[in-house]
């Protein structure tokens, strides 16, 4: 095997490194991890929807046989609250009172010698209620409002005046189900005490987060919490907070002074670990009769927890969307008894593109302007709100490959004109900007003298392809074969990374990845820099280049020297250096730029049976620098599912009590194979340049656009503008047309 330089590795459709591992079933998750003297536990849950516990009976639960202990709000000591984080504070604690708030509410942990055990003694705890009243509904005018939710609320120029003067304009109410994130995977939770030391194997996105919450909740130096996560079974958001059962498991193994592991039934993940909120949204548009924009008024509206915070501004990237001189967004959240929300891929922005995109094609028509000409006539060559030139902006060549690719052309733009049989045919499309996204990040790459790397960083992989990209970007940035990097992350023990969630883990990754490397070059520049047996003696890092396991002289491969040579010399096992993503967009020249995409879908509907196929989607991506075009579009494809199934089948349905009612994969319906569009992924655009190795994030921006694209596509087939979701068969059928 030829080594490769790193331009030839960076962006290769590279099979996934971690691949092996998890088709024969030794990948190591959380749920896996068994030690000796492992106890089990489980949860009883409320089954009233608000009120107070008057009376909770564990003596038949104790006399149980295996049976530890049970723990509750009457037996759990005061403990201090976690820090909040960047996606709010940290979630209520259940047993600080006998308060239920919500239908599902941990009441009680049992822990017994084996998980049947622990299961059957949780029917045994006896537990009465003082019921109250739940808060329940959006709509519902007893619940408490938050105007200014997160105080981001946008307005540049006079938005009312600019609507009462438009040519064309489009009001509507957009509304969309509460969904839930069902991973893989159930979460799981082993926590081992030694003395004050703590070591917990968690299903996380975001290790440094658990690793300081525990620290603040059993008052111990965070040095002396060490959390794993090598692999996750997926999670999609509902990872990025630290849930109670978490301390709840911490606190059983100190308690007892015994290894604890907990594991959420499919049921308990709907309750435990946050859902999309229901959102109701108002999008006003105002045109001029060329088609341009004049004003844009959002205003996005959802649901929290009635004691909780969850950051989800709907209307985040609205203002950037699109050139327009007159904007005003919104944000506002309705306290309610229900399970707390949670950030679910691409949060907030998925449904605020839903309404925008709707709403766009909505003035488009009425306009009789091709929706993708009046989606270029207002593409915003600057940033809207700062007028700074983009770091990168792709989003004209998505739009013009996406359509190529789609034969966009090629339609009849008139409403109910195409049809195949008994089907109507649609074509639709939406336009997404995503924001941008970084936050800092460490890492440690060392060469060894046998001449493999090692990287380490305290980040994940919830499934997204982590392992694969750092080791292609070390390997390419260091000349060497991938087979030669080894990758140890998932250890809030290594150089603190921060979580796998806002599309921004690979570019933080990437940015501290370069800076590792060029430190780690520059380390064996001075260790060779007065060596005359190197023909590397005295030279500077601009004057060099990595590749074919070692350094060597620009332009001439033959001056140079392997990594073993260099190391073996000066008698090193290894060489270590460590690198760090700083970002500060604050005082640039440039407005740091996202990922852009456009989504192109089809469409047929029988409206005799309320009959929809989606037959197919193209998505064209502007993700800066795509490090593994395999694994990008993987992401991309496992998205767009995720988005069909928010778009036609996804929602977490509460009754009357505030239980919720479908908390199973039967009843909880999502896409399977057969639902499956024929799906085109196309990746344009070029480095950004406010990243040192072009990368912008990926992750998210998958599932955006997916809804919108879909029902303008149903639009085009039947004339109905659908502005509800899911959308389902009896929305679409003849019987409910008008």
């Amino acid at each position: 095997m030829t080594a490769v330089l790193a331009e030839e590795l960076l962006g290769d459709p590279v099979d996934r490194v971690d691949g092996p591992l998890k088709v024969t079933g030794h990948a190591p998750y959380p749920s896996d991890v068994t030690m000796p003297g492992l106890v089990h536990a489980a949860l009883v849950q409320s089954t009233v929807g608000a009120g107070t516990i008057t009376r909770i009976d564990t003596a038949a639960a104790l006399a149980s046989p295996g049976v530890l202990t049970v723990l509750t709000h009457e037996n759990t000591p005061a403990l201090p609250e976690g820090p909040p984080s960047v996606v709010g504070p940290p979630p209520r604690f259940p047993f600080r009172d006998d308060r239920v708030v919500h239908h599902g509410q941990h009441v009680a942990m049992v822990v017994a010698r084996t998980l049947e055990q622990a299961l059957a003694a949780t029917r045994l705890v006896e537990v009465d209620y003082a019921a109250g009243v739940p808060v329940l509904g959006i709509d519902n005018p007893q619940a408490q409002v938050l105007d200014n939710a997160y105080g981001m609320d946008l307005r540049r120029g006079d938005v009312d005046a600019a609507l009462a003067s438009a040519d064309a304009v489009s009001d509507a109410v957009y509304t969309i189900a509460p969904e839930t994130h069902n991973p893989l995977g159930p979460f799981s939770t082993v926590a081992c005490w030694s003395g004050n030391r703590l070591v917990v194997h968690e299903t996380t996105q975001w290790p440094m987060l658990v690793r300081q919450t525990l620290a603040a909740v059993f008052e111990v130096p965070e040095s002396d919490v060490r959390v794993l996560v090598p692999y996750l079974g997926g999670a999609f958001g509902a990872g990025l907070r630290v849930g109670p059962h978490t301390v709840l498991t911490a606190l059983a193994a100190r308690t007892l002074n015994l290894p604890v592991k907990l594991v959420l039934t499919r049921q308990q993940m709907f309750t435990s670990v946050g859902h999309r909120p229901e959102t109701v949204q108002r999008v006003r548009l105002g045109a001029d009769r060329d088609g341009r924009l004049v004003a844009i008024d959002h205003e996005g509206t959802s649901t929290i927890g009635i004691e909780e915070g969850n950051f989800e501004p709907v209307t985040l990237t609205t203002g950037n969307a699109y050139a327009c001189p007159n904007v005003a967004t919104r944000d506002r959240q309705v306290r309610l008894n229900i399970p707390n929300p949670g950030n679910m891929r691409a949060p907030g922005s998925t449904e605020g593109n839903f309404a925008l995109e709707s709403a766009i094609d909505d003035l488009a028509h009425q306009l009789r302007i091709d929706p993708l000409d009046f989606r270029l006539r207002n593409y915003a060559d600057v940033q809207p709100q700062t007028g700074k030139p983009w770091s990168s902006n792709a989003l004209r060549e998505c739009y013009a490959v996406g359509a190529e690719r789609f034969g966009w052309a090629d339609r009849d733009p008139e409403v109910r004109s195409t049809r195949d049989g008994r089907f109507l045919v649609g074509y639709g499309m939406a336009g997404v900007t995503f924001e941008w996204y970084q936050a800092p990040c460490q890492v440690t790459v060392s060469i060894c003298q046998d001449g493999t790397a090692r990287v380490r960083t305290a980040a994940t992989d919830l499934g997204t392809g982590t392992y694969t990209i750092v080791t292609q970007l070390v390997a390419g940035l260091l000349g060497l074969h991938l087979a030669r990097v080894r990758v140890e992350i998932g250890d809030s023990d290594l150089p603190p990374a921060p979580q796998s969630g806002g599309s921004g883990l690979a570019a933080a990754l990437g940015a501290a990845i370069s800076d590792a490397t060029a430190n780690l070059l520059r380390n064996l520049l001075n260790l060779v820099h007065d060596d005359d047996r190197s023909p590397l003696r005295g030279r500077q890092p601009a004057e060099v280049t990595a590749g074919s396991g070692g350094v060597h002289l620009t332009g001439d491969p033959s001056a140079g020297e392997s990594y073993q040579q260099i190391l073996s010399r000066h008698g090193l096992a290894e060489l270590t250096a460590s690198g760090r993503s700083t970002p500060n967009p604050e005082g640039t020249a440039l407005a740091p730029a996202g990922p852009f995409a456009a989504r192109f879908a089809e469409v047929r509907v029988d409206e005799e049976l309320g009959l929809l196929h989606v037959v197919r989607i193209v998505t064209a991506v502007d993700a800066g620098r795509v490090v593994n075009r395999k694994t990008g579009r993987s992401q991309v494809i496992g998205a767009t599912v995720m988005g069909v199934g928010m778009t036609l089948m996804e929602q977490t349905l509460f009754d009357h009590a505030g239980r919720i009612a479908n908390a199973t994969f039967g009843e909880y319906l999502i896409p399977v194979h057969a639902d499956t569009p024929e799906l085109d992924v196309v990746f344009v655009g070029e480095r950004d340049r406010f990243h040192p190795v072009g990368m912008k994030g990926l992750g998210e921006i998958g599932v955006v656009g997916v809804a919108a694209a879909i029902a303008n596509a149903i639009h085009h087939a039947t004339g109905r503008r659908l502005r509800s979701l899911p959308i389902t068969i009896e929305q679409l059928s003849r019987a409910d047309a008008g």
